[in-house]
């Protein structure tokens, strides 16, 4: 039995964008697709709570999500965007950094390696990360998140920066983590639509002003 995470219901966003009303549901790995323009990225915000809706509700385990604490959200839910940004450290220091503003427990020097080895970063946890490649440095960044369990994990385009070959890897390990962890994924790529346990299509809606009364 599924068991619905968020519902957004009647959501019009001020640009011109509208969203047929949609559930998306607990441990599953959701890819969200669509053309350039049609509010992917703008729905993983609406869903993390750091943008609100001019009409319509995003409710969030049956709550609307702009009555729950920011920084429980910030606990719960975890958005990766498409370009993220490191501290100029190292790798390990860049964990601890996140685990910190977090107001985490630190992680071991086991848990770091661990989650570097299974992103497929063959780098020492003191590598600078300003000596990391865009593709690197994302993974590393993805790792991060991952290893910090949050219950949903919010992806755009992690695929993006990645040869297929770690492409595929990627959605592997995500597809093994989406059993405990939820995760919504916007990807483009169609050969890891196989991975999907549900796909939002989304097509672009222009609304006038009136629309927003």
């Amino acid at each position: 039995m599924k068991n619905t995470l968020f519902s957004l219901r009647n959501i019009r966003v001020r640009g011109g964008l509208a969203y047929p009303d949609t559930d998306i549901y607990a441990h599953r790995l959701t890819v969200v697709t669509g053309k350039s323009g049609c509010g992917k990225s703008t729905m993983l915000a609406l869903l993390n709570g750091t943008l609100d809706p001019e009409q319509g509700t995003v409710s969030y385990k049956g709550k609307d999500i702009r009555k729950t604490a920011p920084l429980e959200l910030r606990h719960e839910i975890i958005l990766v965007p498409q370009k993220i940004w490191l501290f100029p450290a190292s790798i390990e220091e860049n964990f601890r950094e996140f685990y910190r503003l977090l107001e985490r427990p630190q992680p071991n020097a086991q848990t770091i390696r661990s989650m570097l080895e299974k992103l497929g970063i063959d780098k020492a946890p003191d590598t600078a990360c300003t000596e990391l490649s865009g593709g690197e440095r994302h993974r590393v960044y993805l790792s991060v998140c991952l290893s910090l369990k949050p219950e949903v994990l919010l992806l755009d385009e992690p695929t993006a920066a990645l040869d297929h070959e770690n492409a595929r890897k990627l959605a592997e390990l995500l597809k093994q983590y989406s059993e405990k962890q939820s995760i919504v994924m916007v990807c483009h790529d169609q050969s890891l639509f196989e991975y999907a346990d549900e796909h939002i299509h989304l097509e672009k809606q222009q609304l006038s002003a009136k629309d927003f009364s």
